[in-house]
């Protein structure tokens, strides 16, 4: 069956009947889902997602019913559904994008450059959880047979539908070997997480670290305790409606300081709250009884990740005592392996953040354009290998 044409307009993504096209693969199919809404949230996350709380059915869904994506964001819908015999086997949640907007994977100077030379780099396939620069499941199947039919599936569904490529961003390391070996580039990038070493508390963190950075920690953490307030961790039922109204404030100053428009609607945190308040982690600054300041974490089964900071008041290094600080004082607390403090952010090494590689890969349909990607992505993974080196090297952990 061809393509549905709703490639060629793709402010309507979200309206078209995507769901008739088919890609098949010997006894497998693939279909395109125009919302997550089209599946049963129970045979999406049993299809092997890891316990990452990005890739559940419930935070897509809050991400469309709440308008984050969707008609005007130029996130459209089009997730994967690989079934084998009629049973589901594999998903991977996609997007038609008009832009390269919320993905931090920045290919920016790619759209500029094809554009310069005549193709039309949007619309692109994106496969990727939007506005969440988190390493997890992209190919969501227990099945590498599963999962490289997904790769296939997004590159035949993107060339026969005219887009320039398909893209998936922070997916795992096991992943990206499959896309490499399904003809994707590969693409390396840097991220800064804490690593929790069996510390039994955060004093026993700092004896690992050099004097110095030890000392200058401490003073850190009590000088923005000294804000005249109290800190409160907050998760599940703790987390009441009055929170969410103080975050939402916070996120609306941060957002629009750092990219003119937050990309999170008002009702996903509310929908977030119904239903994913236990994977969350809200940090809290209050002040006479009121909220000055909080950081949004989401909660793994094997680590915390850090999302969103925001503030009404400045106090020193109050945010690094709450997007920093006290994420690793939960880690600790509760055994958790690491800590990832979201994309970016070289600041994060003096406080035990250690340079990490995250994956990416890269279907690109135009020859030419795939083989000047790939000559440029080689130079980018050395510089990238080199600078993580010399990073951890400068890192704040004693010698030896």
């Amino acid at each position: 069956m061809s393509p549905a044409p709703y490639w060629k307009s793709p402010e309507g993504a979200d309206k078209a009947r995507v769901q008739h096209y088919l890609c098949c693969m010997s006894e497998m199919t693939a279909s395109v889902l125009p919302a997550i809404s089209g599946i049963d949230a129970a045979l999406w996350d049993g299809c092997g997602a890891g316990g990452n709380p990005f890739t559940t059915h419930r935070f897509l869904a809050a991400l469309e019913a709440s308008g984050s994506v969707g008609d005007g964001t130029g996130w459209h819908p089009s997730h994967l559904v690989a079934r084998i015999g009629g049973k589901v086997a594999g998903v991977a949640p996609c997007y038609l994008k008009t832009h390269s907007q919320g993905e931090y994977i920045f290919d920016h100077a790619w759209a500029q450059a094809y554009e310069r030379a005549g193709g039309d780099y949007y619309p692109k396939l994106q496969c990727a959880v939007p506005f969440t620069p988190v390493t997890g499941p992209r190919l969501i199947s227990d099945s590498p047979q599963v999962q490289q039919a997904l790769l296939q599936a997004m590159a035949h569904l993107a060339r026969e539908s005219g887009l320039s490529g398909a893209h998936v961003t922070f997916c795992t390391e096991a992943e990206a070997g499959l896309g490499e070996a399904a003809g994707f580039l590969p693409r390396a990038t840097e991220q800064f997480h804490w690593l929790n070493r069996g510390y039994a508390s955060f004093d026993e963190f700092l004896a690992e670290l050099s004097s110095r950075k030890r000392k200058a920690i401490r003073k850190e953490r009590e000088r923005a305790q000294a804000f005249g307030g109290t800190i409160r961790s907050l998760t599940g039922d703790q987390i009441q409606p009055a929170h969410w109204d103080a975050f939402w404030h916070f996120y609306q100053d941060t957002g629009s300081r750092k990219w003119g428009r937050p990309y999170l609607t008002r009702g996903f945190f509310d929908l977030l709250h119904d239903t994913m308040r236990d994977d969350c982690l809200l940090v809290l600054a209050e002040r006479d009884g009121r909220p000055i300041a909080g950081a949004l974490n989401l909660l793994g089964p094997d680590a915390v990740y850090g999302r969103y900071w925001g503030c009404i008041e400045d106090h020193p290094f109050l945010h690094f005592e709450l997007c920093y600080h006290r994420a690793i004082d939960w880690a600790i607390a509760h055994q958790l392996p690491r800590v990832e403090a979201g994309a970016q952010g070289e600041h994060k090494l003096a406080r035990g953040y250690l340079p990490t590689q995250t994956h990416s890969l890269h279907w690109v349909r135009d020859q030419g354009f795939h083989d000047a990607i790939a000559d440029y992505l080689v130079r980018e993974r050395q510089a990238v290998s080199h600078e993580m080196a010399v990073l951890t090297e400068l890192g704040p952990f004693r010698r030896g």
